[in-house]
């Protein structure tokens, strides 16, 4: 943790009881907890598409335990209604909000874009969006609710006087994140209005925390991982089962932040190996001098009950990412907890400053340095103890990590 905070409460969680006669557990009283409005990023039917991967959608699916928070508003981005009227003509499918008699959900549409390109146009839609979200607690009889964010927009242009503090809980850069570019300059107004307001500020990184530079409560939350889904590691998804090995496994987002040259240079080192990158293609373009490559697949994403298995089938767990401003503000990004989880070394360019203090199973090299080396090197680590790598597990779990966050967020 990086800042301090005056008059900080640690957050207690509350668990249910069994009687003293052996009845069955008892509902746990959360009239002592705070209500709380959570505003996504994006959407509870983007979140559930995903498998709820991402830092915010744990963080949703968080503040649905019961023990968390007495009443829970969690909102969407505002969506294009236009749109969502067509989807719903062509038959698409949204994921239903879970149904809790503390919870609800909030997605609101508009006819125009959703954020505008003006600074003054993206301030009368969020100042609207705020309204919708007001009007929602109101109906639901939340009592001056604190406020968690991971929309930027919402974090500086709104404003919450009816509400208790506000926290941008920042996963990713985003005025470093190349497909929204165009918003750049609004998000660094929005960041200064933050400042402005002295809003309190959780990042997954120490150098998101020194580019935001808040003025109020802040603090260093690394991302994690759900122990559940790595105490037993299943068998590996059938179209990966024969991969030849080596078998070299990037997970994430196929864009502009992996280093193609890398992975040219693996290609060559070991070619009689395979390299699988399993994720959404965003950025085609960067990525057509290696598609050629015999020993180098694209995989689409696969679902989060395939995961365990695809990791811990790997040999080495690949993290090949160009230096950029987007790689340094997250220092440890999700995958790598992913590939430790399942017992897999990890090889990996020094992007990412956390890397070298989380795990003695990350190799890494700086920017330019030789992937293959380091890859060689992490083959050549004695395979993990199973109780250090349920340690690991245990040590890393998602629970702990937003303790750390409602600290902040919920402290008076």
């Amino acid at each position: 943790m990086l800042g301090t905070l005056n008059d900080a409460a640690r957050l207690t969680r509350l668990s249910t009881e069994s009687g003293s006669d052996g009845s069955s557990p008892t509902a746990p009283d959360r009239s002592h907890r705070p209500d709380v409005v959570l505003t996504l990023m994006t959407t509870w039917n983007v979140a559930a598409k995903r498998g709820f991967s991402f830092s915010e959608d744990r963080l949703a699916l968080a503040l649905l335990d019961e023990n968390r928070a007495r009443r829970v508003l969690i909102c969407d981005s505002t969506r294009n209604g236009l749109r969502k009227f067509a989807g719903t003509l062509r038959g698409r499918k949204e994921e239903a909000f879970p149904e809790r008699s503390f919870a609800t959900h909030h997605a609101p549409v508009r006819l125009g874009r959703p954020n505008p390109r003006s600074l003054e146009r993206i301030q009368r839609a969020y100042a609207s969006y705020e309204r919708g979200i007001r009007d929602a607690a109101a109906r639901q009889g939340l009592d001056r609710p604190f406020v968690i964010t991971a929309n930027p927009f919402v974090a500086g242009f709104a404003d919450f006087s009816w509400a208790a503090p506000v926290t941008y809980y920042a996963w990713d850069d985003w005025e470093a994140y190349e497909p929204l570019q165009k918003w750049w300059p609004l998000y660094a107004q929005a960041f200064e209005c933050l400042r402005q307001r002295r809003r309190r500020v959780v990042m997954v990184g120490e150098e998101g925390i020194r580019r935001i530079r808040p003025t109020g409560p802040y603090a260093v939350v690394p991302n994690g991982i759900d122990p559940a889904e790595w105490q037993r590691l299943p068998p590996p998804p059938a179209w990966y089962a024969d991969a030849p090995r080596p078998r070299l496994l990037y997970l994430g987002s196929l864009a502009s932040r992996v280093d193609t040259q890398q992975l040219r240079c693996l290609a060559s080192a070991f070619p009689t190996g395979s390299i699988t990158l399993v994720g959404a293609l965003t950025d085609r373009a960067h990525f057509e001098s290696v598609r050629h490559i015999p020993n180098i697949t694209f995989h689409p994403p696969v679902t989060r009950r395939e995961i365990p298995g695809l990791v811990a089938h790997a040999d080495v767990g690949l993290i090949p990412h160009r230096l950029t401003r987007f790689t340094e503000a997250i220092s440890r990004p999700l995958k790598v907890y992913e590939y430790l989880a399942a017992g897999v070394p990890v090889a990996a360019v020094a992007t990412h400053a956390g890397l070298a203090g989380l795990s003695d199973r990350v190799t890494i090299i700086e920017p330019g340095g030789d992937m293959a080396a380091a890859v060689r090197s992490a083959l050549a680590l004695d395979p993990q103890p199973e109780s250090d790598r349920l340690r690991f597990v245990a040590e890393h779990g998602w629970e702990e990590r937003f303790d750390a966050l409602l600290n902040v967020a919920f402290a008076k």
